[in-house]
C-alpha cells in the first residue's frame, strides 16, 4: 500500500502476522498483532507492531507506528557504505555492500527493511534467531549504525584526501618524452 504524506510516497510492508488466543468461559478470543514497515526508498525507514481485535485494524494501526517512527539511513548510492553486523535479542543480522547489479540478496524478514530504506544492492546473512521482530530491529539497527566517510573524518577533524590523478598515457602515434630503447641483437648477447 502507498500512502502520501507532506508530498512523499511512503511503501508499507507486512512482515508478519500473529495470533494470539486467550481462552475464556464460552471458547477462545482471538487477537492479532501485525509488524509493519514503511519507508521512502530514499533512505527513512520505520517499523510497527499494532495489535487489535481484527487484522486489518492491527495493520493500520501498525502503519500508523511505522510512519511515526521513521529514521535516517546513510546510504551510499544503491548500497551501503561499510560491512555491519547487529543484534537484536537472539537475532543477529549482518549486512555487507555489495556491486552494482547484486540485487538483495536477503531472506523475507530482512529484504522488507532493506527495501523499504532504498537499498537496491546489498548482501546479507541473518543469523540466530528467527524472530521476525527481532530481526526486522536488529536489520533496523543496523542500518542506523552506518556513517559515510565524510562524517568520520568531519568527527576526527581530517580532510578527504582526493586520489591523484594517473599519469597520462602516450596517444598513439604520439611523442615520447621517453628515450628510445636499443631493439636486441639477434644473438641475444649485448653488442660488443
Amino acid at each position: 500500500m502507498n500512502f502520501g504524506s507532506e508530498g512523499q510516497e511512503l511503501t508499507e510492508k507486512v512482515v508478519f502476522i500473529n495470533r494470539s488466543a486467550k481462552v475464556v468461559k464460552g471458547g477462545r478470543r482471538f487477537n492479532f498483532s501485525a509488524l509493519v514497515v514503511v519507508g521512502d526508498k530514499r533512505g527513512k525507514v520505520g517499523v510497527g507492531l499494532g495489535k487489535a481485535g481484527e487484522v486489518a485494524d492491527a495493520i493500520r494501526k501498525g502503519g500508523e507506528m511505522a510512519r511515526g517512527a521513521m529514521v535516517g539511513v546513510k546510504l551510499k548510492d544503491a548500497t551501503i557504505p561499510h560491512e555491519v553486523f547487529s543484534h537484536y535479542g537472539g537475532a543477529k543480522v549482518l549486512l555487507r555492500p555489495a556491486s552494482p547489479g547484486t540485487g538483495i540478496i536477503a531472506g523475507k524478514t530482512v529484504r522488507a527493511v532493506l527495501e523499504s530504506a532504498g537499498v537496491k544492492d546489498i548482501l546479507s546473512k541473518s543469523l540466530g534467531s528467527k524472530n521476525a521482530a527481532n530481526v526486522v530491529k536488529a536489520t533496523l539497527s543496523a542500518l542506523v549504525s552506518l556513517r559515510l566517510r565524510e562524517d568520520i573524518y568531519r568527527g576526527r577533524g581530517l580532510e578527504i584526501k582526493k586520489p591523484k590523478p594517473a599519469p597520462a598515457a602516450v596517444p598513439p602515434g604520439g611523442v615520447s618524452t621517453q628515450p628510445p630503447q636499443e631493439p636486441p641483437t639477434a644473438s641475444g648477447s649485448a653488442p660488443v
